[in-house]
């Protein structure tokens, strides 16, 4: 694809309409499964404890930058069925460079998420069942890869996101117990920053308020799963056309933009839902931890994390309330364990087929004559000798690369840092760190994308396009910040 040339899908199925839309939420509702995991359960508690509701403001600010990203991610792959990941792909041809821009931050961040979020999960079951925590950390690590690589991930999926409504229900109503005269909330509505901020405190807590970069990124993947717009499409299934063409074709096919408008209406309420649900559950754990934490001057830290996250509903349901917590712990865990270890593992899969296929065909392993775009169909020439072949079916083995990359870098390297660092504030903060430092390369890629290679109706307007601008800087400027102060500039 040149520069110049728009895409999209030559045809799209009607999109649903009235209560029909509702089946279409899947996808919203696992996202904001997925985004309860550490940002809220562990983070968030310690703002509130440490500052209270000063920084509810930059909550809902975030909240609504990760509507607009989420949705943009979304975007792209209901207009051209193709995920985001590919998206990125197209815009340089066969150097590639965007996906490493993607890929290798998204190394560190697998690892060093896995293993925090395992450490913090161990620390919960040593309350219910005293042992070595580091022994539960580890047997969840792997559980949860038996699950992904054999491919029972679907089953378990889907109960975890109806125990992951249990723990919002108890969260919630917790929350609406304890909660303090909405005079209170509304001050920490205002934007003000406290004389003692902290940056390097606060800055994991932005990095994973309700999704990081890479969470961002699977919204597209579960899009595509759900077929918004219609399936993931092949080369030949993508209408493509130069500046020039762009006028005949809306003219032509006013009813597939039609269509295209009304999924894309359809995905809008679907990113809304999934950032509501996790907006609402990230607010409640911040009024708990302002109104049950920080009176005790307790902000949760080290391998005793869940031991003083407890005490949150503990304090307002006694003994029931501190199960509930336990489970819940577990429960958002476990399942977000389990979805950065299939979702990092397809993702990479995903990217080492694109970045190998430019040299596979320099090589003439595969057809030299293969567009990028079709690395899907591509297969060893017939003329390789047995060794060849084997290295090339391998490197084109996405299902293969993808349990490669689970068992590697989603349990074999999280578990070796887990033993050498064990604490998982420690290990999160550094993941936290390291996605909203990342989160602006995602951000200003995306919109590059939407805005010059899809089709002007079907394209983010000025509003939106001036929402990810903004926040992309956002998420820089704490990036930019953060690496001041380490430098000494702070």
């Amino acid at each position: 694809m040149s520069v110049k040339e728009k895409a999209r899908r030559k045809d799209s199925p009607k999109a649903p309409k009235g209560f029909d839309r509702l089946k279409w939420y899947g996808p919203g509702l696992l996202w904001m499964v997925s985004a309860v995991g550490s940002g809220s359960v562990l983070f968030t508690p310690r703002v509130g404890s440490r500052y209270g509701y000063e920084f509810l403001w930059m909550a809902l600010i975030f909240m609504f930058f990760m509507w607009v990203m989420i949705r943009e991610v979304g975007r792209y792959t209901v207009v051209t069925g193709k995920t985001i990941f590919e998206g990125y792909r197209d815009i340089s041809g066969s150097t590639n460079w965007p996906l490493y821009f993607i890929i290798i931050p998204q190394f560190l961040a697998a690892v060093v998420t896995i293993a925090g979020i395992a450490a913090l999960a161990g620390s919960a079951m040593m309350i219910a069942y005293p042992w070595q925590y580091e022994y539960y950390a580890t047997g969840l690590i792997l559980l949860c890869l038996l699950l992904v690589v054999t491919g029972k991930y679907a089953t378990i999926e889907r109960v975890t996101s109806i125990l992951g409504g249990v723990l919002v229900l108890v969260v919630i109503v917790s929350a609406i117990v304890v909660l303090p005269d909405i005079g209170k909330l509304a001050q920490g509505a205002v934007p003000s920053i406290p004389s003692d901020i902290d940056v390097d405190f606060v800055i994991p807590w932005v990095g994973f308020i309700l999704a990081g970069a890479s969470g961002i990124m699977w919204f597209s993947y579960w899009v595509a799963a759900r077929a918004y717009g219609g399936e993931l499409t092949s080369l030949e299934e993508v209408k493509t056309f130069s500046y020039e063409d762009e006028k005949h074709d809306i003219t032509e096919h006013k009813g597939t933009y039609s269509q295209l408008r009304r999924w894309l209406r359809t995905m809008t309420v679907t990113a809304l839902v999934g950032v509501v649900g996790g907006g609402l559950i990230l607010i409640s754990f911040l009024i708990l931890g302002a109104e049950l934490l920080q009176p005790e001057g307790l902000i949760p830290e080290g391998i005793d994390v869940a031991k003083d996250l407890t005490k949150l509903l503990s304090g307002v349901w006694g003994e029931v309330g501190r199960w509930s917590l336990i489970v819940g712990i577990l429960i958002a865990l476990v399942g977000t364990i389990l979805s950065n270890q299939d979702g990092y593992g397809r993702m990479f899969a995903d990217g080492t087929v694109i970045l190998a296929l430019p040299y596979l065909q320099k090589k003439k392993l595969v057809d030299p004559e293969l567009p990028l775009a079709a690395e899907n169909k591509a297969k060893p020439t017939d003329d390789l000798s047995g060794r060849k072949k084997k290295f090339t079916s391998f490197i084109l083995n996405k299902e293969l690369l993808r349990i490669i990359y689970a068992v590697a870098l989603g349990a074999i390297v999280p578990i070796i840092v887990f033993f050498i660092v064990k604490d998982p504030v420690e290990i999160l903060s550094v993941a936290g760190t390291v996605a909203a430092v990342h989160t602006p390369v995602v951000v200003f890629l995306t919109l590059y994308l939407n805005r010059t290679r899809l089709p002007a109706p079907l394209r983010p307007g000025k509003f939106i396009t001036a929402a990810m601008w903004l926040s992309g800087f956002a998420y820089g400027a704490f990036a930019v910040f953060h690496f001041a102060t380490l430098g000494g500039g702070g």
